[in-house]
């Protein structure tokens, strides 16, 4: 197996530009690069995509234990591919000060990635040094096998940080990225702009690659990433159920407006033997035919006249709801399905009005960070992991059940929204974290498609 991880010393490190660079370097030399992305995130996944053509798998050993985790990755990787991992926040910024799990460095330890620091290299000399020196010091367990210097401005700046950190270091620096404005990608409220509204990313892609193959040295990148076979085959705990579910047809959304989703969690999905069923509530006039169920995960406050212009399909997914279809709804999905969403412009947008509810899009950050979550499914509380990243409140004009109980360093909770067959709230919940919770939505489902045959 031939892997490695990119991991920043802090954020805002460029990590993604450089990540992305070299993914398209190893591309273009005609490498099959599978990415994935440490933790949470869903806007670099989409922009890994966007390079290498391949689905990007979200890592996360908050939400998951360390055998699942080493199972989801290794089951991506052929004998021949290039797995890059790219990190979150600093190497070593995690879930809290007692635990380095969340981190990018526990999740390198997990899978015995070897990892590459990136580093930002304006205004430095020997503190250069220094700095490596504390991250490769500071956890011996987690391999730095190299260093790349971002936003340098000449080649002999690289020269100087090159001795000085080689000199202290037991590490070799594997080249940098020039500074250079035409690879940088813009940022809003949820983090970088999604790769379906950058109008010159392939631009910026080409260009960044270029740069990777003029400046860093992939030959030794690639030896570094070269590995023994990580784990044996993983045994997908979904399978057991391919029977069961065999013929439930998920609609799920998937266009601008909705595309935030785990990878894995469709493959949760496919292992358990249901159909997911594509369509878009930005172009299509109304849901596919004979479904059991909708799954919607999106980013659709941006897209909301858009949305509301498209008056058929939101009446036909308000009827089916209305009708008792199974639907589970999470961030903006949850939004998408109020009676309006409100952008802080003012500019307010009808939305499905499946909930007596509205969405409003706030200055302020929210909620940010993992979860424990106790949802109630099935006349049962499951347990299960999430995460929540959001901008907006959602307030009731009546009162509704709950969706769920949520904890965190002891402060509690309720979110989101019960009502007829449809579970709605903020946090992303990686169905693999507890495999009973998407069992529990696959049987609601279940039960509407008999009480329709």
């Amino acid at each position: 197996m031939n892997y490695f991880m990119l991991a920043g010393a802090s954020s805002n490190v460029g990590k993604t530009t450089v990540t992305m660079g070299i993914m398209a370097a190893f591309k273009k030399r005609g490498l099959r690069v599978k990415p994935f992305k440490t933790g949470p995130d869903y806007i670099d996944p989409m922009f890994h995509r966007f390079v290498t053509g391949e689905p990007s798998i979200n890592l996360d050993t908050w939400m998951l234990d360390e055998e699942t985790i080493r199972g989801l990755f290794s089951r991506r990787l052929a004998e021949k591919d290039l797995g890059i991992v790219e990190g979150v926040m600093g190497l070593y910024d995690g879930h809290s000060l007692e635990s380095d799990v969340g981190s990018s460095a526990y999740l390198a330890k997990t899978i015995d990635a070897p990892v590459i620091l990136i580093i930002d290299g304006r205004g430095m000399a020997k503190s250069a040094a220094a700095m490596v020196k504390g991250y490769v010091d500071f956890d011996p367990d987690t391999k730095i096998a190299g260093v790349i210097i971002n936003r340098i401005s000449t080649e002999s700046h690289y020269l100087l940080l090159k001795e000085m950190i080689e000199a202290y270091n037991d590490v070799t620096c594997l080249g940098y990225f020039p500074n250079n404005p035409d690879i940088v990608m813009d940022s809003r409220h949820l983090g970088l702009v999604p790769v379906e509204e950058i109008a010159d990313f392939r631009d910026k892609v080409d260009k960044a690659g270029e740069l990777a193959e003029a400046h860093i040295d992939l030959d030794t990148l690639w030896k570094i990433s070269q590995h023994d076979q990580l784990v044996d085959p993983f045994a997908d705990p979904f399978s057991d159920y391919a029977t069961k579910y065999q013929g439930l047809r998920i609609g799920v959304p998937k266009d601008r407006a909705f595309n935030f989703y785990y990878d894995d969690n469709f493959m949760a999905l496919k292992h358990a033997g249901v159909e997911v069923v594509e369509f878009s509530p930005l172009n299509d006039a109304s849901l596919p035919e004979s479904l059991d169920g909708l799954y919607i995960g999106g980013f659709p406050e941006i897209f909301g006249a858009e949305l509301a212009a498209n008056t058929a399909m939101i009446a036909d997914i308000k009827s089916k709801l209305e009708a008792g279809l199974p639907c589970y709804a999470e961030c903006g999905g949850l939004m998408y399905l109020t009676n309006s969403m409100t952008l802080n412009s003012g500019e307010t947008n009808p939305a499905v009005g499946f909930f007596e509810a509205d969405a409003q899009m706030t200055k302020r950050l929210q909620r940010f960070g993992y979860v424990n979550i106790a949802a109630y499914l099935c006349g049962k509380t499951i347990e299960i992991r999430g995460h929540e990243f959001h901008h907006s409140l959602v307030s009731t004009t009546e009162a509704l059940p709950t969706a769920y109980v949520i904890t965190k360093k002891g402060k509690t909770w309720t979110c989101g929204y019960r009502q007829k067959n449809v579970l709605a709230g903020y946090p992303h919940i990686h169905f693999y974290s507890n495999p009973l919770f998407l069992t529990s939505l696959l049987n609601v489902a279940l039960e509407h498609q008999a009480g329709q045959a």
